[in-house]
């Protein structure tokens, strides 16, 4: 199965290289994607089908690629899953920390859409229909987000407004605006402050990537352990010099939504794992 995106190229772009201008516009492909599409003979620049990837790009001409949708589809994966609870319409899953949850960007392996393929193959219900694969439906899930950020955040509770977008030179990682951002909303509050810390509770109200880790960068605090978005490598805990966490100060601790099946609410909550609890104290004793 394939799809068609064409795009016209602005005076901005003017130059580019052919798969560096596409990369940039489909922000879910990787550059190597996009180079074996070329070499595939999918994509042409007005009415010519070209070859090469180091092909530059005029301003005003019309570039279209035939996406082979396969190439971006998870492939199970025998992962460790840590199941909270599971029947026939869907599963909860603990993610562990670190685990990316699509394939895309670069990333085909090792993630939770991976794992899941391989645990469950299907999962049913989804509007009324069997359907393989995956079936995500973050409009109707409540999630609930503790974090340990770097500074003392002022407000006591707020929200953060920000469109997300992909960035255009590190394709793996987010930032606001990017490219094609999207609307993204974040609530929060302050749970207890420190003396360089802050613990809030988060509520992602829209359920782009990176979301929260973005946009408390975006508020000028960085979540602790969290060096892709502006946290610091170091910290001084105690009177000590350390290095940061080994993983992010970032943890679901409450999930709720209507069962697809049945339709009643339920919900689900994780402890925070030893090695948060762990690191909390320590900034508590200060």
């Amino acid at each position: 199965m394939s799809e068609t995106h064409t795009f016209k190229v602005g005076p901005e772009d003017r130059g580019l290289r052919l798969d560096v201008y596409l990369a940039r516009r489909l922000p879910d492909w990787s550059r190597s994607q996009v180079q074996r599409q070329i070499r595939s003979g999918r994509v042409t620049v007005g009415s010519e089908t070209i070859y090469k990837a180091g092909t530059e790009v005029a301003a005003g001409v019309s570039v279209a690629i035939r996406a082979a949708r396969h190439e971006l589809v998870a492939e199970p994966e025998a992962l460790p899953l840590d199941i909270v609870y599971e029947d026939e319409d869907l599963v909860v899953v603990n993610k562990p920390a670190g685990m990316v949850v699509h394939v895309g960007a670069g990333v085909k392996s090792g993630t939770l859409a991976n794992a899941l393929l391989y645990h469950i193959r299907s999962l049913s219900r989804a509007g009324g229909e069997l359907r393989p694969g995956i079936v995500h439906q973050a409009r109707i899930v409540h999630k609930t987000y503790i974090a340990l950020l770097h500074g003392r955040v002022a407000a006591e509770k707020g929200e953060i407004r920000r469109p997300i977008g992909r960035d255009a030179w590190r394709r793996v990682k987010m930032r606001p605006g990017g490219i094609k951002p999207r609307e993204a909303l974040t609530r929060y509050g302050v749970k207890e402050r420190f003396k360089n810390y802050t613990l809030v509770e988060a509520e992602p109200l829209t359920g782009r990537t990176h979301q929260i880790r973005v946009h408390f960068l975006f508020l000028g605090h960085p979540i602790v352990g969290d060096t892709m978005y502006g946290a610091p490598s170091r910290l001084r805990i105690g009177g000590q010099d350390q290095k940061t966490l080994s993983r992010n100060f970032l943890h679901a601790t409450a999930l709720e939504f209507h069962h697809p099946g049945s339709g009643a609410l339920i919900s689900f909550k994780a402890p925070i794992p030893l090695e948060l609890q762990t690191f909390l104290a320590l900034v508590r004793a200060e």
